[in-house]
């Protein structure tokens, strides 16, 4: 087999398994509520301590990558993540379980900036490049459906344990594939360690993700959110005062003047938002309205899966031929077209057909937008910088994701508690009413409890309200998702370029600014960066090429997909959280 295919292979290991994380987790969390007696705050935070640690220091990790080599985090990193999984398949309580969770973020962290920007600098031609983003981004599409399926499956067979079990001989199998197939790279990042910058992105990271995930629970408008908010607005303009005046900063904001950059990252914002919270509602139907196991949920989720591969390998080819801003705008109204849909038809008793063939809409819009985005956003970074570029990638993917389950979520649970109240009409006791208030899972909990206790008709009811008050709650949770990704599609073609500029010059500015001498401490030049973000703003203004032309991009390195770190609903009455 080739070096380079072995070298592809590796790299779309150690981000399949990180994918492959989260969906198989919240698999779990059901058991973790009945074994180790965990409450709904402890089973939230199962999920969102890996998700905070993993945003806050991705920027951080990807500025570490560029300085002290790519390879070096990117193997660190899977055995920090696979030791920690297995660590976390002997807790003997719920907070043991949390703090190793915690630790696997930190491996993510280091992993995922790493994957990308090997990649990217293993195939520097456009065409090939495109390829391989493509096939990096259909992993993504394999661990939706993979996650519950293999997890559905341990879970059958073993306990909890097994899942965290699980990862950790696939991590330490990437590291060592890692360690023998992929060769060493750094970028030419010079200068002093930007620790100030590290520290400012990391907590303003960290404050936004984690006043997102709350938010949900104490109310938008409360003033710790409000708070919140405003203390991650005030690091975040701390970081780019201070990056716009350092000798060696992280990353050259400037960059975001680039729209190739700007623009592509907004489209795999939406995107994310629409996906995460496609998981969130999608999950909780199969499960807890259509009757489906865990595995069972797996298995008809691969329409989906399948149509995200298919449509993140074709899409990025497609982004050579005719152009980025056609694809992704493409994919986005695709995007909304499925949430229309799927708000106009959802009942329990639409046929799984026409389910598959909605779903696999939407997986071809994701994949047609996600991908060709990153490539886009690979393509317009230099590739010194390639490993903190990734890192940008990857953070607008979480925080894309955890805003859109916070969000539908908060719609659909305000509409849902609302429909729910009615129930007091019907003389339902009160405690009955709050807790089937709850989530989906208890409201038909509490169904059953009456329908067993001799009130059949109160049961039935009970099941009826809140069926529908799930439904309401998913139509217009998926009409919220469809105007996000319906602005988000115009703004795509309004504001991103169709291609990056067709002239050597971009390759010839970033090889003037690899090889310039490094600066000598604190009083470095920062010509080299100036040079590279000169030749990338100029994919703005730039005449598009030739359809059929194959473009040689500056050799770029970059991002990770993280894709189901969406917060599927847990298969019983577990708690479903917002704010993923």
């Amino acid at each position: 087999m080739p070096r380079r295919t072995l070298i592809l292979v590796s790299l779309l290991l150690a981000a399949f398994v990180i994918n492959l994380d989260t969906t198989m987790v919240n698999v779990a969390l059901p058991a973790l509520e009945r074994q180790l007696g965990a409450t709904t705050t402890q089973l939230q935070w199962v999920v969102d301590a890996y998700n905070l640690v993993f945003a806050a220091l991705l920027l951080s990790a990807g500025n570490l990558s560029d300085r002290l080599g790519r390879k070096r985090l990117l193997v660190a990193g899977l055995v920090v993540f696979g030791a920690a999984s297995i660590a976390g398949s002997f807790a003997t309580a719920t907070g043991e379980l949390i703090a190793a969770r915690a630790v696997m973020g930190l491996g993510a962290a280091l992993t995922f900036p790493s994957t990308l920007s090997l990649l990217t600098g293993t195939f520097t031609e456009r065409r090939e490049r495109a390829r391989a983003i493509g096939l990096w981004g259909a992993t993504a599409g394999a661990a939706i459906a993979l996650g519950p399926i293999v997890g559905g499956w341990l879970l059958d067979q073993f306990s909890w344990s097994s899942i965290f079990v699980a990862m950790g001989p696939v991590a330490f199998a990437g590291a060592v594939l890692a360690m023998v197939i992929v060769p060493g790279a750094r970028g030419d990042a010079a200068g002093r360690l930007d620790t100030g910058g590290l520290v400012l992105s990391a907590g303003a990271i960290g404050v936004l993700v984690f006043t997102i995930i709350e938010a949900p629970a104490y109310g938008w408008g409360a003033a710790r959110s409000i708070g919140g908010f405003a203390a991650a607005a005030v690091l975040l303009v701390l970081f780019v005062l201070r990056e716009s005046r350092s000798t060696s900063p992280m990353i050259d904001v400037r960059i975001f003047r680039n729209r190739r950059f700007s623009a592509a990252s907004g489209a795999v914002t939406v995107a994310f938002f629409t996906l995460f919270g496609f998981i969130f509602l999608i999950t909780q139907y199969f499960q807890f309205l259509r009757g489906y196991s865990p595995l069972s949920t797996g298995v008809h989720l691969l329409p989906v899966a399948t149509a995200v591969a298919a449509g993140s390998v074709a899409g990025t080819q497609a982004a050579v031929r005719i152009g980025t801003k056609a694809v992704v705008a493409g994919g986005l109204l695709l995007i909304a077209a499925f949430y229309f849909w799927a708000a106009a038809t959802t009942s329990t008793t639409l046929s799984y057909g026409v389910i598959s063939v909605q779903m696999v809409v939407y997986g071809l819009g994701l994949g047609f937008t996600s991908a060709p985005a990153t490539e886009s956003i690979m393509g317009a970074i230099a590739a010194r910088t390639a490993g903190v570029g990734s890192a940008v990638n990857d953070t607008t993917r979480l925080i894309g994701g955890t805003l859109g389950v916070a969000v539908i979520g908060s719609v659909y649970a305000s509409l849902y508690q609302h429909r729910i109240g009615s129930l007091r009409s019907l003389s339902v006791p009160g405690g009955l009413v709050q807790a089937s208030q709850q989530s989906l899972g208890a409201g038909l909990s509490v169904a059953r409890h009456l329908t067993s206790g001799g009130h059949a008709a109160l049961g039935q009811a009970v099941n009826v309200t809140t069926t529908n008050a799930f439904l309401h709650g998913m139509q217009v949770g998926c009409l919220v998702a469809a105007g996000v990704a319906l602005a988000g599609g115009i703004a795509a073609a309004a504001l991103l370029p169709a291609r990056p500029a067709a002239s050597a010059s971009s390759d010839a500015s970033v090889a003037a600014a690899s090889a310039a001498p490094a600066p000598a401490g604190a009083s470095g030049t920062r010509a080299p960066a100036d040079a590279s973000v000169a030749s990338a703003l100029a994919d703005d203004s730039a005449a598009p090429a030739p359809a059929d032309a194959s473009v040689a991009s500056a050799p770029a390195e970059s991002a990770r997909a993280k894709l189901v770190s969406a917060k599927p609903a847990p298969a019983e009455p577990a708690p479903i959280r917002s704010g993923q």
